[in-house]
C-alpha cells in the first residue's frame, strides 16, 4: 500500500473525518489604468490609505500595482467574500481610473512611465522602494506590472498535531515536523504545478509594448501587429518573460529542508554577483540604485511557483523568520489572473488548489537534487509555451509523458483527496471542483489561455481590446455594487488609520540609512 493510501485510510476513518481543516488567504494584484487603457501615472490613491501600513490594501512592485491581501480563514466563501468587499471599496477610491484584470499589462510607453512603489521617507519605507528600483536596474521595469494571485495554504493545528503523534519520529517536535512536512508538500508541488499553469494559465499574449527591445520567441496573432503570442501558450507570465530572470538560472535552491533552502538563498543574498558589481550600487548622484550587488537583493527576489512563510518582525527578514520559527504557510505564487472573474480567482479554482496541495502533502516526497530541480524548471517552460500542444511532452522519473496521460494519473489520485476535504467539510465542492478540471485535460479550448485566444479570433481584437473590454465590464459590475453602511465606514477607517500610521512612521528618528542596511544583512549571515 503507498504510503497516500495509507495516510487516506486513516482521514477515511469515521473518527477522523473532522481533523482535515484548511486555512487560507489571498493576494491579489491589479494594475490601475486610465479609462484610455494606459498605465496610471497617478500616486497610490489617498482613499486607500498608506500602501506602507495597510494591512488590507498595498503595491506590490510599480506604484500603479495594487495588492489585495485577505485575512486567514477556512471558509472559501468568507475569503472571496473579504476580497469582494476591498475591492468594491478599492473601486470607489479610483477617481475614473480602473482596474487592468489581465495577468499582463496594458500598453506601456517604456520604463520612464512606469512609476516605482513609493512608502516614504522611513528607513524601511526606503529599503522597499530602493529594492524596487534594484529590480528595474536588472531586468527592467516592465517585470513589475505584471499581476497575479497568490495563495497562502495551511493546515489547522489539529491537524498537525494529530499527525505528528502518528508520524512524529523520536525527538522531533512539532515545528520540526511541520517544516519537514510542509517541505515534503513543496517539492511535490514543483514536480506537478505544470498542471495549475495547463488548468489556470491566463496569458497567452502580449501587448507588443511589452517586449519592446526585448528578444522573444513569440509570434504576431494573425494579422494583428499590436498582439504577440504563442498559439499553444499557457502562461506567459510564468515563462522568461515574466519573474523568471536568466541571471538566476544558476541559481539551484535546495528544498531538500529548511536548513538547506535558507542556507541556499542566503548565499545568494550575500555573496557578490558580478554583472551587478559592474552595474554599481549607487548612480551617479551617490543614490541607492539597488539594495546590494549580490545575486538577489532580498529573498523576495528569487522568483519561485512556491515559498515557506513566516509571518516577520518589524525589521526582520523573512529568512530569518523561517529560521528562527519555522514554517508557519505556505504561498502557491504561479495563479494567473482570470480575466473572466471579477475577483480574477472563483470559488471552483481554489477548491481545486486545496485538494492539490493537500495531494502533494499527503504523497510520498522523495528528496531532490540539481537534476530533478533542473527537470522541473524545463516542464515549467514547456507548459508555459506549449501546454496545449498535444504532442507536447513531459520528462518524468519514468521518461516522457503526455500532460494528458500524467494529468490524468494525477486527478485519479487526487480524487481520494478530494472525497477526504468533501467529508470533512460535509459538501461535494472538492469532487465537483475535481470533475470539472479534468475536462480541460480532455478539451483544451476550455482552459482560460485558450479562451482568450479564441476571443481575440473570433472578435478580430487585439489583446489590449479583448482585455480592455472585460476591465470596463468589471468596473461597471463593482460600480453599481458600492460599500455603504458600516462596511464602508469601516474600511474608510482603516484607510484614516493607516495614514496616520504612516506619518508617525517617517516622524519617528531614524538611524544612518548606511547603518540600517547593515544591520539588516547582517541578518542573512546570522541565518545562514
Amino acid at each position: 500500500m503507498s504510503l497516500l493510501s495509507q495516510r487516506l485510510a486513516v482521514l477515511t476513518q469515521s473518527e477522523n473525518h473532522h481533523v482535515t481543516r484548511v486555512i487560507k488567504g489571498l493576494e491579489k494584484e491589479s494594475l490601475r489604468i486610465t479609462p484610455e487603457g494606459s498605465l496610471a501615472q497617478t500616486p497610490h490613491p489617498k482613499g486607500l490609505g498608506s500602501a506602507m501600513t495597510h494591512g488590507a490594501i498595498t503595491t506590490d512592485y510599480s506604484e500603479a500595482l495594487l495588492e489585495f491581501i485577505t485575512e486567514p480563514t477556512e471558509s472559501t466563501e468568507e475569503l472571496l467574500g473579504a476580497l469582494d468587499e476591498i475591492q468594491r471599496y478599492t473601486y470607489q477610491q479610483l477617481d475614473g481610473e480602473q482596474l487592468w484584470v489581465a495577468s499582463m499589462p496594458c500598453v506601456l510607453a517604456g520604463d520612464e512611465h512606469i512609476p516605482v512603489g513609493q512608502y516614504g521617507s522611513s528607513n524601511p519605507g526606503r529599503m522597499k522602494t530602493i529594492y524596487r528600483l534594484g529590480l528595474g536596474e536588472r531586468y527592467g521595469r516592465s517585470m513589475q506590472t505584471i499581476a497575479g494571485v497568490h495563495y497562502n495554504f495551511s493546515l489547522s493545528d489539529e491537524f498537525w498535531a494529530f499527525w505528528h503523534e502518528r508520524e512524529g519520529c523520536c525527538g522531533e517536535d512539532l515545528q520540526a515536523y511541520k517544516n519537514r512536512r510542509y517541505f515534503d508538500l513543496i517539492r511535490n508541488f514543483r514536480r506537478n504545478f505544470w498542471l495549475l499553469l495547463y488548468l489556470f494559465g491566463a496569458s497567452p499574449a502580449v501587448c507588443r509594448s511589452f517586449v519592446k527591445g526585448r528578444d522573444h520567441n513569440l509570434q504576431t496573432f494573425g494579422d494583428d501587429e499590436h498582439s504577440l503570442h504563442q498559439p499553444h501558450a499557457t502562461s506567459l507570465r510564468m515563462g522568461d518573460l515574466g519573474y523568471q530572470s536568466s541571471a538566476q538560472d544558476s541559481l539551484v535552491v535546495c528544498y531538500n529542508n529548511l536548513d538547506s533552502y535558507i542556507k541556499t538563498l542566503c548565499g545568494a543574498i550575500t555573496q557578490p554577483h558580478q554583472d551587478y558589481v559592474s552595474a554599481g550600487l549607487r548612480d551617479e548622484d551617490g543614490q541607492y540604485k539597488q539594495l546590494n550587488t549580490s545575486l538577489l537583493q532580498i529573498e523576495n527576489e528569487f522568483y519561485s511557483t512556491i515559498r515557506p512563510k513566516r509571518a516577520a518582525n518589524s525589521g526582520e527578514t523573512a529568512l530569518g523568520a523561517l529560521h528562527g520559527r519555522g514554517v508557519e504557510y505556505i504561498e502557491v505564487r504561479c495563479i494567473d489572473l482570470n480575466p473572466y472573474e471579477p475577483l480574477g480567482v472563483s470559488a471552483e479554482q481554489l477548491h481545486f488548489i486545496d485538494v492539490f496541495l493537500l495531494y502533494c502533502l499527503l504523497t510520498e516526497s522523495p528528496e531532490t537534487d540539481d537534476q530533478k530541480y533542473l527537470r522541473s524548471l524545463e516542464n515549467q517552460r514547456r507548459v508555459v509555451y506549449q501546454g496545449r500542444d498535444p504532442d507536447m511532452r513531459l520528462l518524468s522519473s519514468a521518461g516522457e509523458q503526455s500532460l494528458t496521460q500524467w494529468g490524468s494519473a494525477l486527478i485519479e489520485d487526487m480524487e481520494r483527496v478530494a472525497h477526504v476535504l468533501d467529508t470533512s467539510y460535509d459538501t461535494e465542492v472538492y469532487s465537483q471542483a475535481l470533475a470539472s478540471q479534468a475536462k480541460k485535460l480532455c478539451d483544451p479550448e476550455l482552459t482560460p489561455s485558450a479562451m482568450l485566444l479564441a476571443d481575440m479570433k473570433s472578435e478580430n481584437k487585439t489583446f489590449f481590446r479583448v482585455a480592455m473590454e472585460l476591465s470596463e465590464a468589471t468596473s461597471d459590475y463593482y460600480a453599481a455594487r458600492p460599500l455603504q453602511g458600516d462596511q464602508l465606514r469601516a474600511m474608510e477607517h482603516a484607510a484614516e488609520a493607516s495614514l496616520e500610521r504612516q506619518a508617525q512612521l517617517d516622524q519617528e528618528p531614524q538611524i544612518d540609512f548606511d547603518d540600517y542596511l547593515k544591520s539588516y544583512y547582517a541578518q542573512y549571515t546570522c541565518c545562514s
